[in-house]
């Protein structure tokens, strides 16, 4: 009696298991017949469905540029391909194209593109998330990544917003190519040593650099989620980075066997230096700054920075009255527009309002007359990953003044070369901008000149170029796709 106790306590659970999964298993594989049923009659008849992961393809940033520019390469070298996007995008594809066209001067067919809606938004966004915010948001983009394979099976699967979690989903139950163009690493060696270190920053907060005890808990924790991490970044077929700075992580995160391939993003060059400056003398001297409206941007920088300048010419005052900050981003939803709100307010407390100007959300057009009536640009974002609005800059003839480190150190300035200027601190972006106001004509035209010359190699043609020799292997390999 025991014995058949036992055989039952042992074996009911793995009965009932059995008869869960089987009709699940064989459900699969149906599902899985027909996909391949239908994925090969599209390649038979010489069509090609590409699907890109991008859920805010409508936010206006630089990635949203590598978004549009890859997807008209694609449509251009392969007209019989299809464009998805899986997306959380509510507007309508109309207005989406409409604002691809205004902000990056990017025409796209709209005939050969589709959204795909995804929905439950929030299990990809930071704010859901208290603790664990990494591995919460990775585990909520691969519930996304099933929902977007359920509603869509591509023949190529390309993901440019650094949701590497929805690569192993899509290369073992989609048996699809993975390309990926990686902006900035989820998470990176810097990260993990100054959690190592007990330095309080925007991933370590004082609680947990204070107390050794956490900050052994969330090491481990890192360590942890860089593993898996790295284990879905190996599963990409094409690994494409926008830059040495983020190159040199995903090979210490990834391994040196997943070898990136640097494709540098388009940059809006050419007709940026065709511009002539319309600044005259009488003018007031501005200082542009163009991106987005996001924390990692540190606008309370450029403000201290502006701050720290009106210290230096106190004794000039009709000199500080005529410098003039211009914050041109946009904003992608609340929490930006709050921001917006309290870099206002900060400006205020500082008493610099008279001497700043915010430009939110701004068109292509009036992103042009800003660009031929400043003289400077300042960028301060720390470690920025590449900086396509610093290139923009200096194509359009502004002396730049950008953060040393990140893109602008490795790539874009570099510190041994006269096309722009570094800083790290307030006081040090503060003397540098006053340093440049009082250079000699000759001197300024010669910087501009060196940094127009230098920009070329960040160019919308040189950017499909790139791409397209990156992915033309895969699209190759399918049937029908050339």
């Amino acid at each position: 009696m025991l014995l058949i106790y036992f055989c039952i306590v042992l074996f009911l659970p793995l009965l009932i298991l059995a008869f869960l999964l089987v009709p699940l298993a064989y459900y699969f594989a149906s599902w899985y017949m027909r996909v391949k049923e239908r994925k090969s009659k599209r390649r038979a008849k010489g069509s090609l469905y590409v699907a890109f992961f991008h859920p805010y393809c409508n936010a206006g940033g630089g990635g949203e540029r590598v978004l549009w520019a890859a997807i008209n390469a694609i449509l251009t070298r392969y007209p019989n391909a299809t464009i998805y996007i899986y997306t959380v995008e509510t507007a309508s594809p109309k207005a989406i194209l409409d604002k691809v066209q205004n902000q990056y001067n990017i025409k796209v067919d709209a005939e050969k593109l589709e959204f795909i809606r995804l929905s439950m938004s929030w299990l990809i966004e930071a704010k859901s998330y208290p603790y664990c915010t990494l591995l919460m948001q990775s585990l909520g983009s691969m519930v996304m990544g099933m929902e977007a394979l359920m509603k869509l099976n591509p023949d190529i699967y390309i993901e440019t917003t650094g949701f590497a979690f929805t690569y192993p989903i899509i290369r073992y139950l989609a048996q699809c190519p993975v390309i990926c163009y990686v902006h900035y690493p989820t998470i990176t060696a810097t990260m993990m040593s100054r959690v190592k270190h007990r330095i309080v920053s925007y991933n370590n907060a004082s609680l947990v650099a204070k107390n050794p005890l956490f900050t052994w808990l969330k090491l481990i924790y890192y360590k942890i989620f860089g593993w898996a991490y790295g284990f879905a970044g190996r599963c990409a077929d094409v690994v494409m980075v926008n830059g040495t700075w983020t190159e040199e992580h995903i090979i210490d995160v990834w391994g040196p066997r997943r070898q990136p391939r640097r494709v540098y993003p388009p940059c809006e060059v050419s007709e940026l230096k065709k511009l002539r400056s319309l600044v005259k003398e009488s003018d007031p001297i501005r200082i542009l700054s163009v991106g987005q409206f996001r924390p990692e941007k540190d606008y309370p920088l450029m403000l201290q920075v502006m701050y720290e300048l009106r210290h230096l010419l106190m004794k000039n005052e009709m000199l500080w009255n005529k410098i003039k900050l211009v914050l041109a981003g946009s904003c992608r939803n609340k929490e930006d527009e709050e921001l917006v709100q309290n870099l206002k307010d900060l400006a205020k407390h500082l008493s610099i309002e008279d001497n700043v100007q915010f430009v939110v959300n701004a068109s292509y057009s009036k992103l042009l007359q800003l660009y031929q009536t400043s003289t400077l640009a300042i960028h301060a974002m720390w470690n920025e990953h590449f900086g396509i609005s610093i290139v923009e800059c200096m194509a359009a003839g502004l002396i730049t003044v950008a953060h040393r480190s990140g893109g602008p150190l490795m790539d874009i300035i570099q510190p041994s070369t006269l096309r722009g200027f570094l800083a790290a601190e307030a006081e040090e972006y503060a003397r540098t901008i006053l340093k440049i106001i009082e250079l000699p004509t000759d001197v300024k035209k010669k910087i501009i000149e060196t940094a127009r010359d230098s920009v070329d190699r960040f160019s919308a043609a040189e950017f499909e170029k790139s791409f397209l020799d990156a992915v033309d292997p895969q699209f190759a390999g399918l049937t029908g796709a050339c």
